[in-house]
């Protein structure tokens, strides 16, 4: 399932109840997302900043967030189709108190000219910008995470930039495993990095093979993946969404954690 799917018709339903614009949905969002997500212990300070990051196609407006003393492994934060806003904002800011460096690129202006060709190259501009930034660790490998339509674009960050991609992980991805030559998951497994795929339920419903797919690939290829359905629907992890689950985006975000620890050592 494709986050588009969902943004259709999320956005013709909350436009119906004359709560926002179709123009205003994208910032959806409610007035205590903060509190919604937990406090990281022993959290480290953070410096937040609104920056413009070069790329082939334009300039890409982001939201940059970094620990604001020494440096941390870069990790590169691919949003749903609603693109950066309040809530991807706050969960940015919660993993890099937990110890990293990371931007999040402003997708929702840019979804009719995404394909395979803008997801490598604009991979390439952001990773090349973080190595120049000196609060990223050089001797570290990068990280990257995409939701929903941000899944497949964080699988081919690692086939963009292979050498500087150490972890990947995608939640409630759609369009992971395609029947073409430069399917995601295919280009994935060309790289030296470790994965966590989250599959939301109602998205292994639709096409139950994939995971199949995927374990099978990756063992294949001898790379590290630990690929799990979660019992929760499709959109579940930011938690502006209707379908938020606590439960399971903790949960997520723990694992996260894990792969990063793990797989973002020395390049």
């Amino acid at each position: 399932m494709c986050d588009q799917d969902h943004f259709e018709k999320d956005a013709q339903e909350y436009e119906a109840r004359g709560l926002v614009t179709r123009r205003e949905f994208g910032a959806l969002l409610g007035a205590g997302v903060a509190m919604l997500l937990p406090q990281v212990a022993n959290a480290v300070a953070v410096t937040e900043s609104d920056v413009n990051v070069m790329t082939p196609d334009g300039v890409a407006d982001c939201y940059f967030v970094h620990p604001a003393s020494g440096t941390a492994p870069g990790v590169l934060v691919w949003p749903d189709g609603f693109g950066l806003r309040p809530a991807f904002r706050q969960m940015g800011k919660r993993t890099t108190e937990a110890g990293t460096a990371m931007p999040i690129e402003q997708l929702r202006p840019l979804i009719s000219a995404l394909n395979e060709t803008t997801h490598m190259t604009d991979a390439k501009a952001f990773i090349g910008w973080m190595d120049k930034q000196s609060s990223v660790s050089k001797s570290r490998r990068m990280g990257t995470q995409g939701y929903c339509m941000g899944g497949p674009i964080a699988l081919r960050t690692a086939a963009a930039v292979p050498n500087r991609v150490g972890a990947v992980a995608s939640f409630h991805g759609g369009g992971l495993v395609i029947d073409t030559p430069n399917s995601p998951h295919l280009q994935a497994a060309k790289t030296k990095a470790q994965f966590l795929i989250a599959v939301a339920e109602n998205d292994d419903m639709r096409s139950p093979n994939d995971k199949n797919v995927l374990k099978e690939t990756f063992a294949k290829a001898n790379l590290p993946a630990e690929i799990e359905v979660y019992p929760a629907a499709h959109g579940w992890c930011p938690p502006d969404t209707k379908v938020y689950n606590q439960a399971q985006a903790e949960k997520a975000w723990s694992r996260l954690l894990a792969l990063y620890g793990k797989a973002l050592a020395s390049t």
